[in-house]
């Protein structure tokens, strides 16, 4: 399997799955905990709630002790965070940003298109946690029935000083905004020193972001690559499934050359036409063999793969048109057979004991009229968000301005 050569492979790392917020949380807030230097965070939801505000906690604390902490969240997916609830951690020197801050509308958030949709945290430059899992208690289960399931992975190792080096530079460019360049140079230079990355693990790593400037399909692009590849088994999990015609194309190539293909969908999902959207797909991959799971314990809420007994990814990205075409993602793409082998037994897990399959029998039957309203909602489904978004597909601003108080709602299609 080829790398396009847009993001490098690392060797030398340790990576560790966490499932759910039950393993998710307590890793980070113990990791945060103990940062003597930097502590920089990205996620699409910061709630004021049991997950949310030991999180806030942690970083006063941090803060408080002498570490530089940059928290960045989405103008849509955190817009019901109060005055109060930032300035608590403003007051202690925590660097709060809002990517793409807009006010509401007769309270309604207007800002759709083009999140912050990435998850991230990296702690003194050398441990770092990348996935699907917001800052909220709907990731676990005491949350009860829509509570989420979702993964995580912390890694260790050289990979993580790109993660690093991604999320300082998203951070320096928005200062370069209010300040010229050189005199951000000038406070990198005397800014904590990277630290040496020794090899600690065994494990192949690459990070792959999404963006709307240099990277538009990168995610895309590793997961093609794979599934091109691919000789014995893919086995995707992913919330909100509908992808590009090529992904699907080649999924549908897999069956019929005899990988076993498998798929991982919402049968319970957390938005009615989630399920809906994705059985537009069931026809034209079961009728090349592909099988096809529903998990119907919760609102499944992953975004993991496996392919043949080496390949795995892990991250932010869904496989529908906001995460492929607009959102800002970022995933881990993993060459390591232990590290798939147990995701792969999780996954086996989840498919045996939380799902069922879809029989042949039970997806609609395609007659003529279903044949075009499927095409046409396809395209226009993969379209809308772009057009929606009226404007080009640029980076929008971030800044440090406060969201909106308002209802605690998800974003539509997505979290």
């Amino acid at each position: 399997m080829k790398n396009p050569g847009r993001h490098p492979w690392h060797g030398g790392n340790r990576v560790q799955l966490l499932e759910n917020g039950e393993a998710y949380y307590p890793r980070v807030l113990e990791a945060i905990e103990a940062a003597k230097d930097e502590i920089f965070v990205e996620t699409f939801i910061l709630f004021d709630d049991p997950i949310g505000k030991p999180f806030q906690q942690a970083l006063i604390a941090a803060a408080r002790r002498g570490c530089r902490v940059e928290l960045t969240v989405d103008g849509y997916g955190s817009a019901d965070l109060t005055p109060e609830f930032i300035e608590e951690m403003t007051s202690v020197g925590i660097q709060f940003h809002v990517y793409r801050p807009q006010p509401k509308v007769f309270g309604v958030r207007t800002n759709l298109f083009r999140r912050l949709h990435r998850k991230l945290v990296v702690i003194d430059g050398r441990i770092a946690f990348v996935g699907g899992i917001n800052i909220a208690f709907d990731h676990v289960a005491d949350a009860g029935p829509h509570s989420k399931q979702d993964y995580a992975v912390e890694v260790e190792g050289p990979v993580v000083r790109e993660i690093h080096r991604f999320v300082e530079l998203s951070v320096a460019r928005h200062e370069a905004k209010r300040q010229q360049l050189r005199h951000w140079w000038q406070r990198r230079k005397q800014a904590i020193p990277e630290p040496e990355h020794e090899p600690v693990g065994p494990v192949e790593a690459m990070f792959v972001v999404r963006d709307n400037e240099r990277h538009h399909d990168d995610i895309e692009r590793q997961y093609r690559l794979a599934i091109k590849s691919a000789r014995s088994r893919i086995v995707i999990a992913n919330a909100y499934f509908f992808p590009g015609w090529r992904l699907l194309r080649n999924l549908r190539d897999a069956a019929r050359r005899g990988v076993d293909v498998t798929l991982i969908l919402q049968g319970k999902p957390d938005m009615w036409y989630v399920k809906w959207v994705a059985e537009n797909t069931y026809h034209y991959l079961m009728k090349a063999g592909v099988r096809i799971y529903e998990y119907c314990e919760r609102p499944l809420h992953a975004k993991v793969a496996v392919i043949d007994d080496r390949w795995a990814t892990v991250g932010s990205s869904n496989l529908d048109p906001l995460s492929l075409y607009l959102n800002l993602e970022s995933n881990l793409v993993f060459r390591d057979t232990a590290f798939n082998a147990h995701l792969a037994s999780r996954l086996r897990h989840l498919m045996q004991q939380c799902c069922r399959e879809v029989e042949w029998d039970a997806i609609p039957h395609r007659d003529i009229r279903r044949q075009l309203f499927v095409f046409v909602t396809y395209h226009l489904g993969r379209r809308f968000p772009a057009w929606a978004g009226w404007r080009p597909a640029h980076a929008p601003s971030m800044g440090s301005t406060r969201p909106e108080v308002g209802d605690a709602r998800e974003a539509p299609g997505q979290a």
